[in-house]
């Protein structure tokens, strides 16, 4: 997620309401009761002249049970040329940085298999020494790239073809490393947090490393398979029906992608347009070396899932680990997770916040302290703490926040908007106005106020 490049953002919602489905036992689905008025509020807002949504899927959990699913607008827009597609259910986004958490699930399973030590210097795992140039003595560990306090920078990009190995890049005097542009100069590992990208690239790599595996594989066998969900990093590779299902992520601007925002104009497709061709393989995957590169499958933003399928990561997380009666991480590894790395001075001593869109960090997640002072509230007037991640990328806006404890979340998947986002500011947060006002239409009316 490139929080500094919001500005790329856009599309219209045209559509229906497609219907509304829940959990039932055993994680087969089940028909929920429908919430007309909730609906209306966020048809509405989808539908808003300020702001408009391509497409929304969104989920809401209370007491550890779904209690309400809802979509609206087209996963894929013809413009005329082509019938439009509803969203449903089961549609797939690419969900941006929330991938993020998904590959820190996955990493956690590594380090219960022993595996990695988050804090071994990741050295010994990559093959070849990483060292900040400038702190040539300090080791970067993982639990310094899963907290963004590893003193890389995204300064010289983040993803790299399959022709290339992370070495080439980050070694000084190698063949791509140039001025060593991804290092920090005023601050060491460990000192500051600067969100960065890069750091899930190596992460990934490290766990193809260690493995022998494939990274776009191996989350297949230690996360998405246990789980049984329908996604995955590498849309090549999607279960059988899943492309077809997958939306289309669209701005609403000329077709250039340096012009500006035309609320007026055509939805753009931005990325996962197969209406006329399959999705391929990585360029050059056939002389792919694992353990080289993991970048090429996204481990930061790459994967493809429903907000229906978030929903059943997210019941696993609040049922400590376990989903239906299967333990898939232990509950230790969890609360080292989800234990607070970073909070924000306040004053920009100590990290980056973007404009107060960080505030606080785990391992792998953004926590949300519900603090006005820090604009860390997710729904208006407050009460709804949560750890999770946010995604920005391609259009796509995305929220996956959960109270673990009282076993409360949300999960809202936005395929793109008709006005750029920083020009649409959130009234008491760092985040969209949109996305207060989907979050806090869910909290009051599906999390606070039990159905009746």
């Amino acid at each position: 997620m490139d929080h500094r490049k919001r500005t790329l953002l856009g599309l219209a919602l045209l559509g229906t309401i497609s219907p509304v489905m829940a959990l039932g036992k055993g994680g087969k689905a089940a028909p929920a009761k429908r919430d007309d008025a909730l609906d209306a509020e966020l048809a509405a807002i989808a539908h808003d002249s300020a702001c408009e949504l391509a497409s929304l899927s969104v989920l809401a959990i209370r007491g550890g049970k779904v209690v309400y699913e809802q979509q609206f607008g087209q996963r894929f827009y013809g413009n005329g040329a082509a019938p439009d597609k509803p969203v449903q259910r089961d549609t797939l986004f690419r969900i941006a940085s929330i991938s993020k958490m998904m590959t820190t699930l996955g990493l956690m399973r590594l380090t219960e298999e022993g595996k990695v030590d988050l804090d071994r210097d990741v050295s010994d795992y990559l093959g070849f020494t990483l060292r900040n140039p400038n702190f040539p003595d300090r080791p970067i560990t993982l639990r310094h790239l899963l907290s963004h306090r590893s003193s890389l920078r995204d300064d010289v990009g983040y993803s790299w073809g399959a022709d290339t190995a992370l070495k080439d890049v980050l070694v000084p005097g190698a063949r791509l490393y140039g001025k060593g542009g991804m290092w920090a100069s005023n601050a060491g590992p460990g000192d500051y947090f600067t969100y960065c990208n890069l750091g899930w690239g190596i992460t990934g790599t490290i766990m193809e490393r260690v493995t022998g595996e494939r990274f776009d594989r191996l989350m297949q066998r230690l996360l998405i398979q246990p789980l049984g969900l329908s996604a995955g990093y590498n849309p090549a590779e999607l279960p059988n029906g899943a492309v077809a299902r997958l939306a289309t992520l669209y701005r609403k601007r000329a077709t250039d992608d340096n012009a500006q925002w035309n609320p007026a104009g055509p939805w753009v497709p931005q990325v996962d347009d197969y209406s006329t061709r399959a999705p391929s393989q990585p360029a050059g995957i056939d002389n792919y070396v694992i353990g080289a590169n993991a970048t090429p499958f996204s481990p930061t933003g790459g994967m493809r899932i429903s907000a229906h399928d978030m929903g059943t990561v997210m019941l696993m997380l609040m049922n400590g680990g376990v989903h239906n009666g299967t333990r898939i991480l232990k509950q230790s590894s969890l609360d080292q997770m989800f234990a607070r790395q970073w909070t924000y001075d306040g004053k920009g001593g100590n990290g980056d916040s973007l404009d107060g869109l960080f505030n606080a960090w785990g391992l792998g997640n953004e926590q949300f302290p519900d603090d006005p002072a820090t604009n860390t509230r997710l729904v208006e007037g407050g009460g709804f703490a949560a750890v999770g991640h946010l995604g920005d990328a391609y259009g796509l806006m995305s929220v996956f926040v959960a109270d673990l404890k009282n076993k409360n979340g949300m999960v809202a998947l936005v395929g793109g908007t008709s006005t750029d986002p920083l020009a649409y500011k959130g009234k008491y947060s760092s985040l969209a106005r949109f996305q207060e006002q989907i979050l806090t239409s869910m909290y009051r009316r599906a999390i606070l106020v039990p159905k009746k």
